[in-house]
């Protein structure tokens, strides 16, 4: 028996046109949002761009001194060098990853009911916060795709009019309170020198619950 194969033919076109995809993914966006298409292409790279940037929100004294193993000793005995402590911590909040998606959710909740708003900001906190962990050395990781579907699907059910505006309010608050805020004090037990909020592990889910929730939705 032979059979045309359209299945595979269908799914190589589909990695081919990926990258073309992937770029419209931005203005398809904040064309359901009810924004301007170019103006989300400028946001989404701004927000990219500016990921590497950290403002100070406070400054703490601590005292940490670093486990002494063979190799801090190897060092110090042949090299006599020290593995320096430090004695303050900096917590930030990331520009790309938690002011710009902010400021951008703040302009939206003026266009949806609020209790919808907050419906689905706790539902998506609460999975945030199930879904992510500090680890040592990297701060809060996190699966990046699933607080994107969470906050898509909840909006779904409970904002259907207001779906794609509901889905990236939830998704980028519910995840940094999920994940970020609600967890500093487990991250500041991790005894690292800097801490950003919106950073590291959380930047990647803040990114993608901005493009795919509202994709989704």
């Amino acid at each position: 028996m032979f059979f045309l194969p359209i299945p595979i033919a269908l799914f190589i076109l589909f990695i081919l046109l990926m990258p073309i995809l992937f770029a419209l993914a931005p203005a398809v966006a904040f064309a359901k949002l009810g924004l301007n298409p170019v103006c989300g292409y400028a946001f989404f790279l701004l927000c990219l761009l500016s990921s590497g940037i950290n403002i100070p929100i406070h400054r703490e004294k601590i005292k940490y001194a670093p486990p002494v193993d063979e190799v801090t000793v190897l060092f110090h005995r042949f090299f006599g060098i020290r593995i320096p402590t430090f004695s303050e911590r900096i917590i930030a909040i990331n520009v790309g990853g938690a002011i710009l998606p902010i400021l951008l959710s703040i302009y939206l909740m003026g266009k949806v009911p609020f209790h919808l708003i907050l419906i689905a900001t706790i539902i998506t906190s609460t999975a945030a916060y199930v879904l992510s962990k500090p680890v040592k050395g990297v701060g809060v990781v996190m699966p990046a795709f699933v607080p994107p579907i969470i906050a898509a699907a909840t909006a779904l059910i409970i904002a259907r009019e207001y779906a794609p505006q509901t889905a990236y309010i939830s998704g980028v608050l519910g995840t940094l309170i999920g994940a970020d805020i609600v967890r500093l004090p487990q991250i500041r037990r991790l005894e690292s020198a800097f801490l950003s909020i919106g950073g590291a592990g959380v930047f990647d889910g803040i990114y993608l619950v901005g493009l795919v929730s509202v994709l989704l939705a």
